[in-house]
């Protein structure tokens, strides 16, 4: 059993990270997760909780909280961190270190030596920009592993890559990373 940490951007895609928090509490892991604010106008962080048994967080200076120190606690407890779906905010943020929510303070207060995933999830045009390809560039270079997006009908009603992977491919890539 490993301690993870799903983050979750502002994706329509959101919603398959749902099942993933699922699959990943039935194959023993602790599942903790950390929604955008973005993310958590999508899904509410409950569902999170019900799905893994865990808690869920958007704002580490809600009344909710005890401090303003979560996502230390956080970095400090994860043992791998997947951010899936990864919106193209979200991935500019964190090549950047923009730290303008706990999604993004979190991430960077994490060790670089813990395996870290990325899972892009967005329309297939935006995907493509030359911006997103740019910070995908700096994630993978600072230690990220991207992985790659499904091709297919995305939400929109495009067609072409950007589809968030299916929940047990996810699964497959968490159990690949947590053995090396």
């Amino acid at each position: 059993m490993a301690k993870l940490v799903l983050v979750c951007g502002a994706s329509v895609a959101i919603y398959k990270a749902c099942d993933l928090a699922s699959k990943l509490f039935q194959a023993g892991h602790a599942v903790r997760t950390v929604l955008t604010p973005r993310g958590a106008r999508l899904v509410a962080p409950q569902l999170f909780e019900a799905v893994t048994g865990e808690s869920a967080w958007v704002d580490e200076f809600a009344p909710e909280r005890r401090g303003a120190m979560d996502h230390i606690e956080l970095a400090k407890w994860a043992e791998l961190v997947l951010v899936a779906p990864a919106s193209a905010g979200l991935i500019a943020r964190l090549a950047h270190g923009q730290a303008d929510d706990l999604a993004s303070t979190f991430v960077l207060a994490v060790p670089a030596a813990r395996p870290r995933l990325l899972a892009p999830a967005m329309n297939p045009t935006m995907l493509a920009a030359r911006p997103v390809q740019r910070n995908l560039a700096v994630l993978r270079e600072d230690g990220w592993r991207v992985l790659e997006p499904g091709t297919g009908h995305t939400a929109c009603g495009d067609e072409g890559k950007g589809r968030l992977p299916e929940p047990a491919e996810l699964l497959g890539e968490v159990e690949r990373a947590l053995r090396h």
